[in-house]
């Protein structure tokens, strides 16, 4: 039997539909204990050791120095602080600090961030941070974070050639990055297998500053406690992606924040490599962002 003019009809939709397979290698920089990474404690009060960065990474105009991280699974504490870069400069034996890795996705500098659920950006109280993807993450029900500061050569050399390949006008060579990966990580109160993989990378050449954002698997976008639903991790105040600069004025969302339509972030990007938002940090610039905020996911891309 022939099959029907309508069943061709439906089999070449869904063929057209079929998006290329993609490596996770070919979006996620390498991450986890191959790395030598550090990994955040699964505990609801712990501690880390203070952390110290060899260089100064330069975030909207400031560059940052000292920290320490201590975790809590609901409140992540951290202090840093920073001096002018004369006078940093002209002190000898002087280490740089990255700000801290927080459980729920978010990298801050010069002050804590508390909450679980995120808040509109520009933020009234001066808190200066990259939320790579701002939500209740939950890593003691699932999944773990990462991060490390490195100057692996073969890292630095495909960090380069992507940020030549998306700024060519913008001559720079990676000498230094830090990377943090969530990998797989729950939300507060799940019920459901459910976990989010995504990453921040940080790097410089000492003078010039990019962060690259990959999102390799969203599958929840809010915990319970921010009124999301313990089965599917959806509804209530869904997560945020952005840069906040701390002074009320310089701010960006990437598109889809705070809304459902975050959960499809994997599929959009501001430099034509589905999941992966790349940014200028030194002085923020934003290029190639699209015009229309991503569509809502429908329920096959949901779970």
């Amino acid at each position: 039997m022939k099959p029907s003019f309508a069943f061709l009809l439906l089999m070449l939709g869904a063929v057209m539909n079929v998006q290329p397979a993609r490596e996770k290698a070919s979006l996620l920089y390498p991450y986890g204990p191959d790395q030598h990474d550090h990994k955040n404690p699964k505990l609801d009060d712990g501690s880390s050791k203070k952390l110290s960065l060899s260089v100064p990474f330069t975030f909207y105009s400031k560059e940052y120095q000292k920290l320490y991280v201590r975790y809590h699974n609901h409140v992540k504490v951290l202090t840093t602080c920073d001096r002018a870069p004369r006078e940093v400069a002209a002190t000898s034996g002087l280490t740089w600090g990255l700000s801290q890795v927080n459980n729920n996705g978010v990298i801050s500098f010069d002050t804590r961030v508390n909450q679980y659920t995120p808040d509109p950006f520009p933020l009234a109280d001066g808190r200066s941070f990259v939320a790579p993807y701002w939500g209740d993450v939950d890593n003691v029900r699932g999944g773990d974070v990462y991060y490390r500061e490195t100057t692996d050569p073969t890292l630095l050399t495909r960090i380069t050639k992507n940020i030549n390949e998306y700024f060519p006008r913008i001559p720079f060579t990676a000498t230094w990055a830090f990377v943090a990966t969530w990998d797989h990580v729950a939300y507060y109160g799940s019920t459901s297998d459910k976990g989010n993989t995504f990453q921040a990378t940080l790097t410089t050449d000492t003078k010039t500053s990019f962060i690259i954002l990959n999102y390799w698997d969203i599958q929840w976008t809010t915990g319970e406690a921010s009124g999301g639903d313990s089965e599917t991790g959806l509804g209530g105040t869904p997560a945020h992606a952005g840069f906040n600069s701390g002074d009320e004025t310089n701010f960006y969302n990437i598109p889809g924040s705070q809304t459902e339509a975050i959960i499809n972030i994997t599929k959009t990007s501001n430099v034509n490599v589905p999941g992966r938002w790349v940014f200028q940090v030194d002085e923020f610039k934003v290029t190639g962002v699209p015009t229309e905020v991503p569509k809502v996911a429908d329920s096959n891309n949901c779970w």
